[in-house]
């Protein structure tokens, strides 16, 4: 692998994180849609047009229509570039074909950094380009799934092969499977991560129809149950089950050809309210990316009713102001010993506090979305917090650079 004189050409991109922020501030989609459209009109090869069509269409839920755009500019071109004015620092990310949850979002946590984002992509069987774009250092920026594992196996150990460091070596990233990563984790003292287990629906379903054991596939296994389709994203498909009976209505259902299990773990707060924090680790320091608050078990920023509730803002502004000194300090050692195991530069976990008052995670992933594109009138505190997490994420790059 070597930097030298391309082949392939270097398609510029606008800023992915100002798409993005028109579109949540009420930008009108359709409209920048025919922007681009009007530039294939101009030139049906315009590869920099139908990957922003990918990104304008899966904003608006149109997923396959995204998809099949970003197809299409993959024919013309694997390499994308997102401009910065002066002599940034380079990155070269190499990503994945996929939607919005396939690789770091790093265009969105570099936004108003002076760093200049590539995109090489990757194919399913992990082929590189022979040559690269000049770059100061690489992240692998593929996250862990059914659809990336055999890129992700096909890259390990790339670091010893690159030209310049890499960030978030591949094998690292394999290892955040939801059923790989509980057992990784197991015996950190104050953390809390109930076993989870990857079976076949076909499986699961013998054990709702009793003919096998519970604690047979799942180690401590007991009702109520946590059930998500592998692959799932954003709580598609995630439910509690009470018992057999439920587990059967679920399947017949939802028919997940392989699912993840784990024990129902009820970490509801003193007031009733469930908690959920997104935490970022750049060389291992942590950063709160966001804090949820719900009246449900299944939290997630946008069901939580953030928007609607002064209080609930209040408590994250708190929670943000406070955390190197309060939730943080709190689970330190938790904390450090997680990111020596995980052993990688980038990566968030959703999590919570037990009334126990131990860490409970719920996941980890290094392709996470963490951004400040939430309305500045109505969470003024989170711009503040972003921008010191996504200068620490600058700062981690420059000296990662500087080992060269």
């Amino acid at each position: 692998m070597t930097e030298a004189a391309l082949a392939e050409p270097v398609v510029d991109l606008p800023s992915q994180a100002a798409v993005l922020r028109a579109v949540f501030e009420g930008a009108d989609a359709t409209a920048l849609i025919q922007e681009q459209l009007d530039r294939l009109h101009a030139d049906v090869t315009d590869a920099g047009a139908y990957i922003t069509l990918s990104l304008l269409y899966q904003l608006i839920g149109q997923k396959e229509n995204g998809l099949a755009c970003q197809e299409a500019g993959l024919h013309y071109a694997r390499i994308y570039r997102q401009p910065v004015e002066g002599t940034p620092l380079r990155l070269l990310t190499i990503v994945a074909r996929g939607d919005l949850m396939t690789n770091t979002p790093v265009e969105l946590m570099l936004e108003g950094q002076d760093v200049e984002v590539l995109r090489l992509y990757v194919d399913q069987l992990g082929g590189l380009a022979e040559s690269v774009p000049e770059h100061d250092l690489a992240l692998m920026a593929i996250g862990e799934s059914d659809e990336t594992r055999t890129i992700l196996e096909r890259l390990k150990d790339l670091d010893g092969r690159w030209p310049r460091p890499v960030l978030n070596e591949a094998g690292t990233v394999l290892e955040l499977s939801r059923d790989r990563l509980w057992s990784k984790l197991a015996g950190i003292a104050g953390l809390f991560t109930p076993p989870t287990v990857r079976i076949s629906g076909e499986a699961l379903m013998a054990v709702a129809r009793g003919e096998r054991a519970l604690d047979e596939v799942l180690p401590d296994g007991a009702f109520p149950l946590i059930v998500r389709p592998v692959g799932s994203h954003a709580g598609k498909g995630l439910a509690r089950v009470e018992d057999a009976a439920e587990l059967a209505a679920y399947l017949q259902e939802v028919q997940p050809q392989t699912a993840y299990i784990s024990r129902f773990i009820d970490y509801a707060s003193a007031d009733g309210g469930y908690r959920k924090y997104r935490v970022a680790f750049l060389g291992g320091r942590p950063f709160l990316a966001h804090m949820a608050i719900g009246d449900h078990w299944m939290v997630h920023y946008l069901n939580a009713g953030m928007a609607e509730s002064e209080a609930k803002r209040g408590e994250e502004a708190a929670a943000m102001a406070a955390f190197d000194q309060d939730f943080a300090a709190r689970h330190a050692e938790a904390f450090a010993e997680m990111s020596a195991r995980l052993g990688l530069d980038y990566f968030a976990i959703d999590c919570a506090e037990t009334p126990q008052g131990e860490l409970f995670l719920f996941e980890a992933d290094n392709s996470m979305i963490v951004h400040a594109l939430d309305p500045e009138a109505l969470y003024p505190y989170k711009r503040p917090q972003m921008a010191k997490l996504f200068a620490a994420f600058a700062a981690l790059l420059r000296s990662r650079a500087a080992t060269a």
